[in-house]
């Protein structure tokens, strides 16, 4: 039982250290973020992109919809996952005042700010497969890994 109780004691600072990292890393403040970038940044990181299949599932999901407002795909990050962050995707019919609208083909995606700054240059897609049919970032430059099922991310 001592044994137990002294890995736990050994590996609980770096939990902790861990937790502390991803809050820091979520509540930093995009205001810092045009210093540190080049000025020859190309639009393309600027933005979040949109594949086709992206593009046709949002169209389908609009039309399915009875309610006849107009739904955007919302992205958002938040801790947790496998990898330290993950990715959230939602149907939403309102946008907020801090959000980056991104619209190709007639459809809308929308990330806040916080979050925007996780995926700046992300590609999103909507992938099905035998197991599952899901929108998921399938390029994600601020990434330098993550989970095979591409739901979560740790970041550079």
């Amino acid at each position: 039982m001592s044994s137990s109780r002294s890995l736990i004691h050994r590996i609980t600072p770096l939990f902790m250290a861990r937790i502390r990292h991803n809050q820091r890393l979520l509540s930093f403040s995009s205001s810092t973020l045009p210093e540190a970038q080049s000025p020859s940044s190309s639009p393309l990181l600027e933005s979040v992109q949109m594949t086709d299949n992206c593009v046709r599932k949002i169209k389908e999901l609009q039309s399915d919809e009875a309610s006849g407002k107009e739904k955007m795909l919302r992205l958002s990050i938040e801790a947790g996952g496998c990898s330290g962050f993950q990715y959230n995707f939602s149907l939403d019919d309102k946008t907020n005042a801090d959000d980056r609208i991104f619209e190709r083909g007639g459809v809308k995606l929308v990330v806040d700010k916080t979050s925007f700054d996780f995926v700046k240059g992300a590609t999103v897609d909507y992938v099905e497969e035998l197991i599952r049919s899901a929108f998921q970032v399938a390029t994600n430059p601020s990434a330098v890994g993550g989970c095979s099922c591409k739901s979560s991310f740790m970041v550079k």
